[in-house]
């Protein structure tokens, strides 16, 4: 069985990567997207959102890292594609999965699900840019507006000749709602004859195994679940013991000191906030101490109040 760690906007960047490959077994890391419109875009594009390329496409930890494409030009995702893989990409992905309206309105994403002929066009365009032996792999959910044309976008993505495919099983509508739609999935991979690759829901090892049961596939992909709990992967595969929120505090003060050695503090505030929306519900005491730090606005006065609860945690061990 393969983990791979899904595209998330805004949420899984190159530090985000090598953290949590560190502390898990991942097979495969698929970055944010790059936004693709008219032009074939320069190398320090793909360098800034995929420094592992400096790397050969791997995290510091060894894990590979496929660069994905978002737009809605063929030939440019093509020669797009093609740059990838020549800076270093373990294979390309393409997006047809982002729910964002800002994305959406300019014709990217998951609005290009109500067209499997424009899907089929871009991914085939990748294809035929890429040389055979490196992976070109797609991320679609199950649609746009309704599931309609689920299978239809799915045979699309098969028939331009991709390697594999990646199925987010709730439409674009759905958005990020419970329940996932599982059984769409069954159906798709019963279908096709490349690997599908299963992605909703899955927030521990219970639900992994149910998706894997309920869809047949021998390939997961985790998104919110792999910031909810930041070894979920290891439990997945390994049968490792989740991580206490003691672990789970000690990995966010290393985070912030390498995000703060790294960049401007400014971005910080914002990045340890969105965090805790996740960890919220995997830790009771990640709510609580939320409650705590969300009324300040500085790096430091955040940074102050993590640094405090981790020191109340070692004087009640």
């Amino acid at each position: 069985m393969r983990v791979i760690l899904a595209p998330m906007e805004g949420v899984v960047d190159a530090l985000m990567r090598d953290i949590l490959s560190t502390i898990n077994p991942y097979d495969l890391l698929v970055t944010e997207f790059v936004r693709v419109v008219d032009q074939l875009l320069p190398e320090k594009v793909f360098l800034k959102l995929c420094p592992e390329l400096l790397n050969k496409g791997n995290t510091p930890s060894g894990t590979p890292v496929r660069v994905q494409l978002l737009g809605q030009e063929p030939q440019c995702m093509g020669e797009n594609a093609l740059r990838a893989i020549e800076l270093g990409s373990h294979g390309v992905d393409a997006n047809f999965g982002c729910p964002a309206k800002i994305v959406n309105r300019s014709k990217g994403g998951a609005v290009l699900l109500q067209y499997p002929e424009s899907v089929h066009d871009i991914v085939k365009a990748m294809r035929q840019a890429v040389p055979k032996e490196h992976a070109v792999t797609a991320k679609i959910r199950l649609g746009y507006e309704d599931k309609s044309l689920f299978m239809e976008n799915a045979i699309a993505v098969y028939e331009a000749g991709a390697t594999e495919l990646a199925i987010h099983a709730r439409s674009k509508v759905d958005g990020y709602k419970p329940p996932a739609y599982w059984e769409y999935i069954t159906e798709v991979r019963k279908r096709l004859p490349i690997p599908v690759i299963a992605n909703g829901e899955i927030w521990n090892r219970d639900d992994a195994k149910r998706c894997i049961e309920v869809t047949g596939c021998d390939s997961i992909m985790i998104g919110r679940g792999a910031i909810s709990l930041p070894n979920l992967a290891d439990t997945i595969k390994t049968g490792a013991t989740p991580y206490t929120w003691a672990q789970t505090l000690g990995l966010m003060l290393s985070y912030t000191q390498r995000e703060l050695n790294g960049r401007k503090s400014d971005y910080y505030p914002a990045r340890i906030k969105q965090w805790f929306t996740y960890l919220n519900r995997q830790y009771p005491e990640a709510d609580t101490l939320f409650r705590e730090l969300r009324v300040f606005k500085t790096t430091e006065e955040i940074v102050a109040v993590l640094e405090a609860a981790q020191r109340n945690l070692g004087n009640e061990s």
